[in-house]
């Protein structure tokens, strides 16, 4: 699978910020996309499937945040 928000790693940023917000929009795109009736069954398909690993991915981006926020001294 392509990644078409380049989300390829780099250093850590606040929640809601570059990398989970690109997530975010996307998963907006895809919704949208989604919303066609006249979309393909099989398009629909792999939008969903690109959806559910978008959602994991921000998920795990911000759990790795948030240990990280954790483990920083106050």
């Amino acid at each position: 699978m392509t990644d078409p928000i380049g989300t390829g790693g780099g250093a850590a940023e606040p929640i809601g910020g570059g990398s989970v917000r690109r997530l975010a929009d996307r998963l907006r795109e895809l919704s949208e996309q989604l919303r066609d009736p006249e979309l393909p069954d099989e398009r629909a398909a792999e939008l969903a499937r690109e959806a559910a690993e978008l959602v994991s991915r921000a998920s795990n981006e911000i759990d790795r945040t948030l240990r990280e926020g954790e483990s920083e001294p106050d």
